[in-house]
C-alpha cells in the first residue's frame, strides 16, 4: 500500500477512496473516517498499538527488575523509543523530500538510505536493507501472535478449572498450587480453529468492527484491573529495590515488546490529514503509554509481589467480576490477533500469489493463512511460558525495529550533510545499547527457556497462585 509496510497492494475501499487515499488493515478502523477527526483517532489507535499482552506482563517484568531499578529503567526505555520514533520520523520525511516520493514506509526508508551511503557495497545490496526490515516485522508481528495464543490459553484455562471455586466473593487468592485437569496445549489447540476462520475475514469493514470491540473490551477490563489492584496495596518495603543482573534481561526484553507500536508510527502519519501535527499527537500518545505503563507494572507488583504471575489476569481474585475482566481481556486480545496478522500476511501472500495462476489465487490465499496461525500455535504449543516468550521475541526483534536500526538510519541518512559529533555519538549508543540488549536478553531467555519448567516456579503460567 502507498502508505504503509503491509502491503504492495492496495487495499480498494470505497469509503477510503472517497477521502482520496488507500488505508490498510491496521490503520483503516481509525482513519477512514471524516478528517475533523483526525487527530484524535490516530490519538486512539497509537494508544491500542502500544497497549497489548505485554502490558499485562509489567508487574512480572518490574519484579525481574526491582522496584526502584524497574520503573526508572522503563522510564528511560520508553524515552529512547520515542526517540528513536521521532528519528523514524525525520528520515523517512527527509527521504521522501529527497525522492520527491509522497510517503516513504520503514523499509523503502531503509533501502533508499542506503542507496546513498558512502560504501560502495552497502549501495549494491541496499535492496536488503528493505528485506532485513520485513523480515523483522514479520517475525515481530508472528511473535506477538504466538503470545496472543498463550495469553488466551493461559486465562481459559484458569477460568474454566476455576469454575467450579468461582464465587460472588471477590477475595484476594490465597497461595494455591493447582493440577490442571487439562494440558494448556489442548485449550491452545481449541482455541485454532476459531482463529483460522478469524483471519480468514478480509473486509476492511468487519475488521473495523472487530477492532472497536476489541477497543471496548480492553478499556473496560483494564479500568477493572487498576480498580482492583489500587485496593489496599501492602507494605512494599520487603521487595527488593533492585534484582539481580539476570532477571534484569528478561526485564529488557518485555519491556521492549510492550512498544509495539515502533511499526506503524509512519503509517499512522502518512494518513493524517496534516502530517505536520502527528508529533504532537506522538508526544501525547506516548506519554500516556508510558504513564500507563509505569503506573500498572510497579502498582501490580507492589500488590502481588512474589507471587507476581506473567500476566497480572492471573493473579486476580476468583470470583465472577474479575472472572469477567479475564474474558473481556481475552475476546479483545481474539480480535486483535486478526489486525496484528494482516502485518505479515500482506507481506507474504502477495508474494506466494504472485508464483500460482490466478485460479489458484483463493485457495493458495487461504492456505498461506492458515499456516501462519498454524505457525503461531505451534510455536506456542513448543513453548508455552508466556513470561518468556515474551522477553525473547522482544529481545530478538522488537529491540532492532525500536532501538538499533532507527539510529543507524538517521547517521546512513545524514552523515553526508555535516552531522554534529553529538549526534554522531548519541546515534552510536544507542544502537550499541539496543544490540547489547539483544544479545544478552536473547541469550538469558533461551537460557530460561532450556531449564525445567520448575526451574522459576512464579514465573510459570501453570501455577495459579
Amino acid at each position: 500500500c502507498k502508505s504503509c509496510h503491509f502491503s504492495s497492494q492496495p487495499f480498494h475501499d470505497s469509503s477510503s477512496q472517497a477521502l482520496g487515499h488507500f488505508s490498510c488493515p491496521l490503520t483503516y478502523p481509525l482513519v477512514s473516517l471524516l478528517s475533523p477527526y483526525r487527530i484524535m483517532q490516530t490519538l486512539i489507535h497509537l494508544l491500542k498499538c502500544n497497549i497489548g499482552t505485554g502490558l499485562l506482563g509489567l508487574p512480572l517484568a518490574m519484579k525481574n527488575a526491582g522496584l526502584l531499578v524497574g520503573p526508572i529503567s522503563l522510564l528511560a526505555i520508553g524515552i529512547l523509543t520515542v526517540h528513536c520514533m521521532v528519528i523514524l520520523l525525520n528520515c523517512a520525511h527527509h527521504l521522501s523530500q529527497r525522492l520527491q516520493k509522497t510517503f516513504v514506509n520503514y523499509g523503502e526508508a531503509m533501502m533508499y538510505s542506503l542507496e546513498t551511503c558512502p560504501n560502495a557495497w552497502l549501495r549494491t545490496h541496499s535492496v536488503w536493507g528493505r528485506y532485513t526490515v520485513s523480515f523483522l516485522l514479520i517475525t515481530t508481528q508472528l511473535g506477538f501472535c504466538s503470545v496472543y495464543f498463550m495469553f488466551m490459553a493461559d486465562n481459559l484455562q484458569q477460568m474454566v478449572e476455576e469454575a467450579h471455586m468461582t464465587s460472588n466473593n471477590c477475595q484476594p487468592r490465597k497461595i494455591l498450587v493447582l493440577t490442571p485437569i487439562l494440558d494448556i496445549r489442548f485449550y491452545m489447540l481449541t482455541i485454532l480453529p476459531f482463529l483460522v476462520l478469524l483471519v480468514f475475514i478480509q473486509n476492511l469493514r468487519m475488521l473495523s468492527i472487530f477492532s472497536t470491540l476489541a477497543n471496548v473490551t480492553t478499556l473496560g477490563s483494564m479500568a477493572l484491573i487498576f480498580e482492583y489492584i489500587i485496593q489496599e496495596i501492602p507494605d512494599p518495603s520487603s521487595l527488593p529495590l533492585m534484582a539481580s543482573w539476570k532477571t534484569f534481561l528478561l526485564f529488557f526484553g518485555t519491556a521492549i515488546f510492550t512498544f509495539e507500536g515502533v511499526g506503524t508510527v509512519l503509517p499512522l502519519k502518512n494518513q493524517m490529514k496534516h502530517p505536520q501535527q502527528f508529533s504532537f499527537v506522538l508526544y501525547l500518545g506516548m506519554s500516556v503509554v508510558i504513564i500507563l505503563y509505569i503506573c500498572l507494572g510497579t502498582l501490580g507488583y507492589m500488590k502481588f509481589g512474589s507471587n507476581t504471575q506473567a500476566s497480572i489476569t492471573l493473579n486476580l481474585p476468583n470470583c465472577w467480576l474479575y472472572q469477567s475482566v479475564k474474558l473481556m481481556y481475552s475476546i479483545g486480545i481474539f480480535f486483535t490477533y486478526a489486525l496484528q496478522f494482516q502485518v505479515p500476511a500482506e507481506i507474504i501472500i502477495p508474494f506466494v500469489i504472485s508464483q500460482v495462476s490466478e485460479s489458484w489465487t483463493l485457495f493458495i490465499d487461504l492456505s498461506v493463512r492458515t499456516a501462519l496461525v498454524c505457525l503461531t500455535c505451534v510455536s506456542a504449543i513448543l513453548i508455552p511460558r508466556l513470561d518468556l516468550v515474551i522477553s525473547f521475541v522482544g529481545s530478538v526483534s522488537s529491540s532492532a525495529l525500536a532501538l538499533i536500526i532507527p539510529p543507524l538510519l538517521e547517521l546512513i541518512t545524514f552523515y553526508a550533510e555535516d552531522m554534529s559529533c553529538v549526534t554522531i555519538t548519541k546515534d552510536i549508543i544507542i544502537s550499541i545499547l539496543g544490540l547489547l540488549g539483544c544479545v544478552f536478553g536473547t541469550y538469558q531467555a533461551l537460557y530460561e527457556l532450556i531449564q525445567p519448567i520448575n526451574h522459576s516456579i512464579t514465573n510459570s503460567t501453570g501455577v495459579y497462585a
